[in-house]
C-alpha cells in the first residue's frame, strides 16, 4: 500500500494551498470543471505563473458549490449565497439566505415527487393495460 505523501504547498502568506490536481482528486471533480468554476467567479485561486494554487477558501467554497449543485441550485443561485459570507458577521446572512433557499428548494423537490409518483402510477397502470392487450392479441391469433 502506498503512503500518502504529506503536501506542504503553502502560499506567499504561509497559509496552505492546494493544487488542481489535489482538489479535482479530493472532489472528484475534473480540472475543467474547477476552471469552469473559477471563470464564473466562484472559486479565485492564486496564480503562480501558469499554476494555480488554490486557498483554503477556495476548498470551502468548492465544497459548498458541489452540495448546492447536488441539491439543485443553479450557479447563479450558489454565487448569489457565497457572495454574501462576511466574516464581520459571522456568516448569518449567508445562513438566512441559504435557509430561504434550502425552503424553497424543498417545496419544490415536494412537487416534483408527486409529478413523479403520478408518473409512475401512470406508466404502471399502462403496463397493465398494455399487458392485457398483448394477452388478448396473442390469444386472437393462436385460434
Amino acid at each position: 500500500m502506498e503512503t500518502p505523501q504529506k503536501d506542504t504547498s503553502h502560499s506567499k502568506d504561509g497559509h496552505r494551498t492546494y493544487s488542481i490536481r489535489q482538489l479535482s482528486k479530493e472532489f472528484d471533480v475534473t480540472a475543467r470543471a474547477l476552471r469552469f468554476y473559477e471563470d464564473k467567479g466562484l472559486i479565485s485561486p492564486e496564480r503562480k505563473g501558469q499554476t494555480r494554487l488554490y486557498s483554503p477558501r477556495d476548498r470551502a467554497r468548492l465544497q459548498l458549490i458541489l452540495r448546492g449543485k447536488r441539491l439543485g441550485f443553479s450557479l447563479i443561485e450558489i454565487h448569489e449565497i457565497l457572495d454574501l459570507y462576511t466574516p464581520k458577521d459571522h456568516g448569518a446572512a449567508q445562513m438566512r439566505a441559504t435557509l430561504q433557499k434550502y425552503r424553497s428548494q424543498i417545496e419544490t423537490l415536494k412537487r416534483q415527487r408527486e409529478d413523479i409518483d403520478a408518473a409512475i402510477k401512470d406508466m404502471a397502470e399502462g403496463c397493465v393495460w398494455l399487458e392485457q392487450q398483448i394477452h388478448d392479441v396473442e390469444a386472437e391469433t393462436s385460434n
